[in-house]
């Protein structure tokens, strides 16, 4: 009998109380690796939280550091100090010591009796706990064991015998207390601890006799001393707490502020990215984020501005097609409907028409490459002076009203330029002075080599233009006096197409009142120099 193999049963069990859910699929009684969400991990990218982690985790660092390094320091020093005091007590107990030495000839008068060592080291470094006697007859004979440091009493001194084996020398009350002889033999103290200890040499007669010994405490090992300690530390970890507090208090405050204020440009770049390019947002203060705030609300403002112009520009271009397509059609339509004749007259008519809308596609689309950057130069040296001549004497012969030219020519100002784009440049300067100044209408021309630049002036006679338009000259369909450039043939865009072809060479060009009371033009375009040639 074939053997049916299990379906697969996915057994699901929740972990309500870690806030994720686990899910086992377990096919054939092999169970699936364990996957779950990480959707808690997703609060920790949070700009907000991880300020605060930055700043609290570094602040909580330096503070622990300081109590670590406070705490190693006090103790350090206070054992230092008093291992100082220490050291500076015991001068009086070396000359006690080298005054009883000069009196008995050796140190059998204090190393045979251990309570006058006591009393002397009672006396001198004040030892206020007398050693515990045993009393005759107990058992023993041993100190109590309640009593460390205390040792027997001495038995009376023995009558030196050589055979007799040397007794071991006797403990003291300290045990960092060392009486030496004058060989560094060890007379009263502990075994083991000369090599750590500091020495103070005991003369008699200005002869060495012994050394008073002395080891250095490496740790508190009084109870009073202990307690000076633990209440120093308890006190600079209650500081520490509170500088704590204080740090995580300051990191969520500065957290929250930053994050707000973040927010905000968010929310205004979300605004602009959906084109409201209305949106502004508050720039207080004068600090790297008041700066970045005034950047969004230039940009913003500049999109705006983009925005209108565009709008315009499509309004402008509708209403500028508009018109030639609306005679063509209108003559069409007289033509078809035999209203007019198709004769050399009309056909002329139409021929013009057709023109003035081809004029004005191909401006439209010097415009558009001059955006794109795609605008073709062909750049080469040029005399500007001459070139400026040769295309005045060629603009004389052309019909259209009768112009009084004066001119200056500096010769040798040698530019790099494209000469078809630089004629077109001077075409549509002339073409605008035929078409506004009144008769009899002059030109004043002049040609200019500075230091680093090269000035074309330009200046005809009336009628002027306001001021307050002569900044808007060169932008796209702009026209001073609108039935009059259309009477006149003008589109609105040669003098735009005059600054995109200027710029694209490197200079500017800028209009001013004239003193022949028209219009003045001053064209700045850089030099030709070998370096730049190079």
């Amino acid at each position: 009998m074939e053997r049916m193999s299990k379906p697969h049963r996915p057994v699901c069990t929740k972990f309500e109380r870690f806030g994720f859910r686990l899910t086992l699929s377990m096919p054939n009684d092999h169970a699936t690796p364990i996957t779950r969400p990480r959707a808690w991990l997703a609060r920790f990218d949070s700009l907000r939280v991880k300020l605060f982690l930055a700043i609290a985790g570094a602040n909580i660092v330096l503070v622990m550091a300081a109590y670590l390094i406070y705490s190693w320091s006090f103790d350090k020093g206070l054992v230092e100090y008093l291992n100082q005091a220490d050291e500076a007590r015991l001068q009086p107990m070396v000359v006690r010591l080298a005054d009883g030495y000069r009196q008995q000839g050796n140190w059998d008068w204090i190393t045979t009796d251990r309570q006058r060592w006591y009393d002397l080291s009672r006396e001198v470094l004040g030892v206020s706990r007398m050693p515990r006697r045993t009393e005759p007859g107990a058992a023993g004979g041993t100190p109590a064991a309640s009593e460390p440091r205390a040792v027997p009493a001495p038995s009376p001194a023995p009558a030196a015998n050589p055979a007799t084996p040397a007794v071991p020398p006797p403990f003291t009350i300290d045990p960092r207390l060392l009486l030496l002889d004058s060989q560094r033999q060890l007379l009263i103290g502990p075994e083991g601890r000369i090599q750590q200890a500091v020495l103070k040499p005991i003369e008699v007669n200005n002869q060495l006799v012994g050394y008073l010994a002395y080891v250095p405490r490496l740790q508190m090992v009084a109870s009073l001393e202990r307690v000076f300690l633990a209440q120093q530390t308890r006190t600079f970890a209650a500081i520490a707490l509170g500088m704590l507090a204080a740090v995580l208090l300051n990191a969520a405050l500065i957290a929250r502020w930053l994050s707000r204020r973040l927010n905000v440009l968010g929310e205004g770049t979300a605004a602009v990215a959906q084109g409201d390019y209305s949106v502004r947002l508050p720039a207080r203060g004068h600090d790297e984020l008041a700066q970045l705030a005034e950047a969004f609300n230039h940009m913003a403002t500049s999109l705006q501005a983009a925005q209108q112009v565009r709008r315009q520009w499509i309004a402008d271009i509708a209403h500028e097609l508009r018109t030639p397509l609306a005679t063509l059609r209108a003559e069409i339509e007289a033509l078809q409907d035999g209203i007019r004749q198709p004769n050399p007259a009309n056909l002329d008519s139409l021929a013009q028409e057709v023109s003035r809308l081809t004029r004005l596609v191909e401006d439209l689309r010097l415009l558009s490459l001059s955006d794109l950057g795609a605008l073709d130069y062909r750049f080469a040296p040029v005399d500007l002076g001459r070139f400026v001549g040769h295309h005045l004497s060629d603009a004389a012969g052309l019909p259209g009203k009768p112009l009084q030219v004066r001119s200056e020519l500096d010769a040798g100002v040698q530019i790099r330029a494209d000469g078809d784009r630089l004629d077109q440049v001077l075409s549509n300067l002339l073409q605008n002075t035929q078409r506004y100044s009144a008769d009899p209408a002059t030109l004043n021309v002049q040609v200019r080599g500075h230091e680093t630049e090269a000035q074309l002036t330009w200046e005809d006679t009336g009628p002027g233009v306001p001021p307050e338009a002569l900044p808007r000259l060169t932008e796209r369909l702009y026209r001073v006096d609108e039935s009059r450039a259309s009477a006149s043939g003008g589109s609105g865009l040669g003098l735009a197409i005059a600054r995109a072809i200027v710029e694209g060479h490197g200079g500017r060009m800028q209009a001013s009142a004239s003193a022949l009371g028209g219009l003045r033009w001053d064209i700045w375009l850089p030099l030709h120099t070998e370096t730049a040639n190079g």
